[in-house]
């Protein structure tokens, strides 16, 4: 027996909670069903290339992504960017560029550069995150412009069950109503009431063809050519790093929301190897879906068999009980939805606006603008993370000091530099000397309270010097720490 298998640890992992995870798998299902098939028209291919891939993806990523709890499908973000490939040159290239995506992905989680989230800070996130959940409400509405009253009222029914009875579980402390999670029995109440009644309500059965059969693995249907290369390389490069993106930082929602962490590198690794299993069973290449990973969590799962059962379900769903799935209201998938953007939603961050530095409350809003702008969270969070890279460089920058004094002998003149020395601070250094007050006097400059950080930094103090003994200064350098004498020591070499 392997000495390092444990048990418990095993099951805190896969399953702390049986029941709960089926349960909280079920609800994930049932949120990825529109929104997939919503993103397949957006990609331009048929609804089952999106039901196949979710399938593939979620087993996948259950065995070999690092985030238990985390739920992976064909996502919107990556529909956006496969769209104009498909258009141009059809699906079959479409499943080529989801293989080269997805080795470019392994080949990104290998290299350990997972690790590069920590790059992004708390405001990108809290901007991402709100982003999102704008963009799942925004696509909620289709399906109620020009709603029937049945519709509007279906919809008010299936939030009150979703919201009701947790709240009145916890009035009356019934366990039994907590026991089944809310949206499936909102689900079920509502497909029931439908169909009984015989409203006028849209059915999934009229959001476009459902799967008929289990995929089959077959090799994308293209040419071998170098051509063939330059036609899908851009399309799986952008397909690889904006589906890494919001993996890696949907994978950083849900630590936060288990108070776990997990192997950013890994999941990349597992992101890739699920897109290639699904491109090579027709199916689109996805990533992390960070309202259907809330959802998850919501509703207990914490271990990967939420994960598994979800992709599992959705496969039984869509096959086995296609002619039942099919007769399911479109309004209690969106009421689903309604309350999974609302829960994705920081609502302490429009407190925090208020509360928290100006700069950092304006990257939050920029990351959120222009990702609704673009529909591309990869957009906005680049957006944020090179706002938040140039207000941390100006913020450094401003750190620097530099006082100058004369001795009570008048004989040297000292200037004491204290912060960080780099690319954006050495105009400043430099400025911050008046060379002529020491002119003919001998200078000395303590540097111990300053770190010198690359090649500008090194040029700027070399001018400096040289000003001063242009001035007819000799010239003193005192307090250099080891690592800036090392740099200073290899450039000069």
């Amino acid at each position: 027996m392997n000495p390092n298998f444990s048990l418990s640890r095993w099951r805190a992992e896969w399953a702390p909670s049986v029941p709960r995870e089926l349960l909280a798998g079920a609800v994930a299902t049932f949120a990825l069903i529109p929104e997939v098939i919503a993103f397949s028209f957006v990609a331009g291919v048929d609804p089952a290339v999106g039901l196949y891939a979710s399938f593939i993806i979620s087993i996948v990523i259950a065995v070999f992504g690092a985030r238990p709890a985390m739920v992976s499908a064909a996502a919107g973000s990556v529909a956006l960017v496969a769209a104009p490939l498909v258009a141009s040159h059809g699906l079959q290239y479409l499943l080529a560029a989801g293989l080269l995506a997805g080795a470019m992905q392994i080949a990104f989680g290998l290299c350990k550069m997972g690790s590069l989230v920590r790059f992004v800070s708390s405001s990108v996130r809290t901007g991402f995150v709100n982003a999102l959940a704008i963009l799942i409400f925004s696509a909620q509405l289709p399906h109620l412009h020009g709603a029937n009253t049945a519709t509007w009222a279906m919809l008010a029914l299936g939030l009150a069950l979703i919201y009701g009875l947790p709240w009145l579980g916890q009035r009356l402390q019934l366990k039994a109503l907590g026991a089944i999670p809310s949206p499936l029995i909102c689900v079920l109440v509502l497909t029931l009431l439908a169909n009984f009644m015989g409203l006028p309500l849209k059915t999934v059965a009229d959001l476009g063809h459902l799967p008929d059969s289990l995929p089959l693995f077959a090799l994308p249907e293209i040419p071998a050519s170098l051509e063939t290369l330059r036609i899908i390389a851009l399309p799986a490069l952008a397909i690889a790093m904006v589906g890494l993106l919001e993996s890696v930082l949907t994978a950083a929602v849900v630590d936060d929301l288990t108070g776990t962490p997990s192997n950013k590198s890994r999941e990349c690794t597992g992101l890739g190897l699920a897109n290639v299993s699904a491109s090579l069973f027709g199916g689109i290449a996805g990533c992390g879906m960070i309202g259907q990973a809330v959802g998850n969590v919501k509703y207990g799962g914490r271990g990967r068999l939420s994960t598994l059962f979800a992709g599992v379900f959705l496969l039984i769903l869509m096959v086995a009980l296609k002619p039942w799935v099919s007769r399911v209201p479109v309004i209690a998938l969106v009421a689903i939805m309604v309350m999974v953007s609302v829960s994705t939603f920081d609502w302490k961050s429009l407190g925090n606006l208020v509360r928290h530095p100006r700069l950092s409350s304006s990257v939050m809003l920029v990351t959120v603008i222009i990702t609704i702008a673009t529909h591309n969270l990869a957009a906005g969070v680049v957006a944020g993370v090179l706002l938040s890279g140039v207000f941390f460089t100006f913020k450094v920058a401003n750190m620097l000091q530099v006082r100058g004094s004369l001795d009570e002998a008048g004989d040297i003149y000292t200037w004491t530099v204290s912060g960080q020395v780099f690319f954006a601070s050495a105009d400043a250094l430099i400025e911050a000397f008046d060379v002529r007050a020491a002119a003919g006097r001998q200078a000395r400059i303590d540097v111990s309270g300053a770190h010198f950080w690359d090649i500008t930094a090194v040029g700027a103090l070399d001018k400096v010097v040289e000003r001063l003994r242009q001035h007819g200064c000799r010239v003193e350098l005192t307090g250099l720490d080891e690592a800036s004498q090392r740099l200073i020591e290899r450039i000069r070499v």
